[in-house]
């Protein structure tokens, strides 16, 4: 597992004086609020203000001062160190440990890997590139039994079951 957590990518900048806008990847926007850094390539910026935006978020970056400045960072996820993740309830998962599992079936059979996310009102889904096409998997209980993230691993029932 890595030690960073993405919780957000800057999409653009917002005003003139320094501001990026953010679109998080928490399933807590307000989650913002109680951070006092992000990490961009490697590098801490300490966060000075914080504005909420519909579904955005508007960060104020220590030693970002000016809209050229915001620009170069167009385009760049946030992190935070693991230990500064919101804390999970019994099954809930990073996003950022999801990504990049492989999917079986429970004959062992390789499905794929998780290449993206989808949260949803009803449950999640979970994009798998299966045979060089997107399979969609809700995860719910009677098609996704098994999350191992441990060991990047995620047993689903077979296809031929539920699609």
């Amino acid at each position: 597992m890595r030690d960073t957590l993405v919780v957000g990518h800057i999409t653009t900048t917002h005003g003139i004086k320094g501001e990026v806008k953010v679109h998080p990847y928490t399933s807590n926007i307000n989650r913002f609020s109680e951070l006092n850094y992000v990490i961009i390539d490697g590098k801490n910026f300490n966060i000075e203000n914080v504005k909420y935006q519909k579904d955005k978020v508007i960060l104020k970056l220590e030693n970002i001062n000016s809209i050229e400045e915001a620009c170069l960072y167009k385009n760049k996820e946030l992190e935070v160190n693991r230990e500064d993740g919101v804390k999970l309830d019994e099954g809930e998962y990073y996003i950022a440990d999801i990504i990049g599992c492989k999917v079986y079936d429970e004959n062992g059979e390789f499905i794929g890997e998780v290449f993206d996310y989808i949260e949803t009102r009803g449950n999640d889904v979970y994009s798998v590139n299966y045979k060089g096409e997107e399979l969609l998997i809700p995860v719910v209980e009677h098609i996704v039994p098994i999350i191992d993230v441990d060991n990047q691993k995620i047993i689903i029932k077979p296809l031929n079951t539920w699609l």
